[in-house]
């Protein structure tokens, strides 16, 4: 009479052994397919990361270079600077660091420089204060020639026969060439203030040596 029932409950006691296995197969498949998806996200996230870290250490690096050229230069520029202030670049003291605020292309700020260098290097005509400077150069260079033609003749004179004849001729070449003269000390003043002896000062020097050969020749005629 019990042996029905016993069948019955082991029947039961296999079903529902079947229906936890298979719950259990269907979790362990979920659980596995999760970390599956956890797995290949985690690989996504790391090759982002590595890519992210490549991306950042090449920017460090272009970084570093571009320090490297930018102080580089600066360096070279302020060497230039030093080497054109002369004695007082001592007050200049190292070059400057970089600023906190600084912005932009530090590129195009060092190409400002450097034409900025560039003009400030290139030698101006000689300013208007050293036209008495200029007009003194031209008499003293006439008064010169004036002096050496006065030699020849008096050369001439004393030895007389062919320098007698020849030495006044080389006196008046002499003495006509005095304007011109006075254009070396003019051009060493322009050297000594880094200017150009243009056009404008070289006609004081002219103007003012031609004015003092012409006055030395009428007096002394």
């Amino acid at each position: 009479m019990n042996e029905p029932v016993a069948s019955d409950t082991y029947a039961a006691h296999v079903r529902r052994l079947a229906e936890l296995t298979g719950r259990v197969r269907a979790q362990r498949a979920e659980a596995q397919a999760w970390h599956d998806q956890q797995c290949a996200a985690a690989d996504r996230a790391v090759a982002e990361a590595a890519e992210q870290l490549r991306r950042a250490e090449a920017e460090v690096a272009e970084a570093r270079a571009m320090v490297d050229r930018v102080d580089a230069e600066v360096g070279h520029l302020w060497a230039e600077l030093r080497g054109r202030v002369g004695l007082g670049a001592r007050r200049l003291g190292p070059p400057p660091g970089p600023a906190r605020d600084a912005g932009g292309d530090p590129v195009a700020s060092l190409r400002g420089v450097r034409d900025l260098l560039d003009r400030a290097g290139q030698p101006g005509e000689l300013p208007g204060s050293a036209n008495p400077l200029l007009a003194l150069c031209g008499v003293a260079g006439a008064l010169l020639a004036y002096a050496l033609g006065a030699g020849a003749r008096a050369l001439g004179v004393r030895y007389g026969g062919d320098l007698a004849a020849g030495m006044p001729v080389l006196a008046l070449v002499v003495t006509l060439l005095g304007p011109l003269v006075g254009l070396a000390p003019a051009k060493r003043l322009a050297d000594r203030r880094h200017a150009l002896l243009g056009p404008r000062p070289a006609a004081i020097v002219l103007i003012a040596g031609l004015a003092t050969t012409v006055a030395l020749l009428v007096a002394t005629r």
